[in-house]
């Protein structure tokens, strides 16, 4: 087996090796190519470094191979993962504070910040795509990079390689909390979950087979039991609206349940500098140091810091289940092909798919519950237009994407971010300034 990761010189990528060593017996992986490009070359020395040792400890018949050259990587691969950044953390900086300036929430995946990683990513995503299919076009594309929703619903809108699956740790995250709660083992829960990628809902949750769903909300609604994560502000639900709502939230709805509360903090972080990106930034460099290290054999703890620990290890178990036709379970970004009844079938949705040799078969779950129907078609609507205005590089859509997203208060802020944003980012934007470059 051959696998590819692009973006391979992220502070993840020892959590993909660790990954791939631990299921060696079942997913022998003899190449893994780590890509990256010029700027993150440093990087990629250090990470490349550093899989190696843990290769060599682990006693394993696996090459790391380190490269700048996407197509000589993609030759033969049966598997690519994309965790990719475009314009790297300093971007992801100017998503956050731009906006917040004009008083609204700066986040990575959501709101303003989301539309502009977005803007910047899919049309490098739609190329490497492009390269996949012709290069090497029986090869899974494995997306993790944010925002997977937008990604995901531009790759299979407007790709030209079809067998694409968009992935998030956040099910796994929930799951996980959810079992800990419980105090049982996470392979007795089960979550139908259904929505879309960090607006995914947990509609029924089981335990051993018994349905527990009003109970796991109940012990939600206590303060001390929340289901939270390092990159979001664990403010507690309000008991009353959780229960009568009847669904399990991931931590992602307080951007929308809470918006007055999450940017209350966010606002504090950035008049003190500290904003969620400069603190992954310092993060980041504090792995980097202990990456350098030549006695370093194994993926150290702290980085499970970052807000997307376990992303890499899940995508190992996803990569196995298509490898090994397993058939198991797993909460995917797919096509929607019915599972929503709601939504178009072409339209990316996060639902529970059966995993199989032939890729992922999303669960059926008809209808949503009305109380969430409405918040998800409005995200839905969000990423479809970010997403054309990604690939047609149309200010006008992407003035409206900003101002259908309920993290935007008003079509004139909409405007004004807008047009910070666009100049902050113009070097990865050259769709939207084809003119002036022409």
């Amino acid at each position: 087996m051959k696998v590819v990761t692009i973006g391979g010189g992220s502070s993840y990528t020892p959590e993909l090796v660790e990954g791939f060593i631990k299921r060696y017996d079942e997913l022998p992986i003899r190449e893994l190519w780590l890509v990256d490009v010029e700027e993150g070359k440093e990087k990629l020395e250090i990470v490349g470094a550093l899989a190696r040792r843990m290769v060599k400890k682990a006693s394993v018949d696996m090459e790391i191979h380190l490269t700048l050259d996407r197509q000589k990587a993609l030759i033969n691969a049966d598997f690519v993962t994309t965790q990719l950044r475009v314009g790297q953390l300093d971007a992801r900086i100017q998503d956050e504070r731009i906006p917040l300036k004009y008083g609204m929430i700066g986040q990575e995946t959501n709101g303003a910040g989301g539309l502009f990683k977005g803007l910047r990513t899919i049309p490098v995503l739609l190329k490497i795509a492009e390269e996949i299919h012709e290069v090497c076009p029986n090869a899974w594309l494995i997306n993790f990079t944010n925002p997977a929703g937008m990604v995901t619903e531009a790759l299979l809108r407007y790709g030209k390689h079809s067998k694409v699956v968009g992935f998030c740790n956040l099910p796994v995250h929930m799951t996980n909390s959810i079992a800990s709660l419980l105090q049982i083992e996470k392979e007795d829960v089960h979550i139908e979950f259904a929505g879309l990628n960090h607006l995914v809902y947990g509609l029924h949750v089981y335990a051993k087979g018994k349905e527990v769903t009003q109970e796991v909300i109940r012990r939600l609604s206590d303060p001390k039991s929340q289901v939270t994560m390092r990159n979001i502000a664990p403010i507690p639900w309000q008991p009353d609206f959780l229960e009568a709502l009847g669904v399990i939230l991931c931590p992602y709805h307080r951007y929308y349940y809470k918006t007055k509360e999450i940017l209350a903090e966010e606002l504090l972080a950035f008049q003190s500098g500290t904003t969620r990106a400069e603190a992954v930034k310092a993060l980041e460099a504090e792995l980097f140091e202990l990456y350098k290290n030549p006695n370093l054999e194994m993926k150290p703890p702290q980085l499970e810091k970052r807000g997307g620990a376990y992303y890499s290890d899940a995508a190992c178990n996803l990569i196995s289940s298509i490898h090994n036709d397993k058939g198991d379970i797993q909460t995917l970004n797919v096509k929607n092909n019915g599972a929503i009844s709601s939504f178009p079938n072409e339209s990316a949705v996060e639902v529970n798919c059966v995993v199989t040799k032939q890729g992922p078969v999303p669960l059926a779950v008809g209808e949503l519950p009305v109380e969430v129907n409405g918040l998800v078609q409005q995200i839905k609507s969000f990423e479809r237009v970010g997403a054309e205005a990604a690939v047609t590089g149309s200010y006008e859509k992407a003035l409206v994407a900003l101002s259908i997203n309920p993290l935007v208060p008003s079509d004139e802020l909409a405007k004004s971010v807008l047009d910070e944003l666009l100049q902050a980012h113009r070097e990865y934007l050259p769709a939207f300034f084809k003119e002036v470059n022409a």
